[in-house]
């Protein structure tokens, strides 16, 4: 009983250990690309050059 219960625990320890690092590899190059994106990208304030407001 005490060996199914490690197995558990073990198996339990391995996917919060993959979910963490699906989750957080890469976020800070991710989360960098995208403010950049952000800050380039026109607001819908500013008139573009395919179409301004009339």
């Amino acid at each position: 009983m005490l060996l199914i219960l490690l197995e558990a625990l073990g198996a339990g320890c391995i996917l919060v250990l993959i979910v963490w690092w699906t989750m957080f590899s890469g976020r800070a190059e991710a989360e960098a690309a995208h403010q950049t994106a952000n800050q380039q990208a026109p607001t819908l304030d500013e008139p573009t050059e395919h179409g301004s407001k009339h």
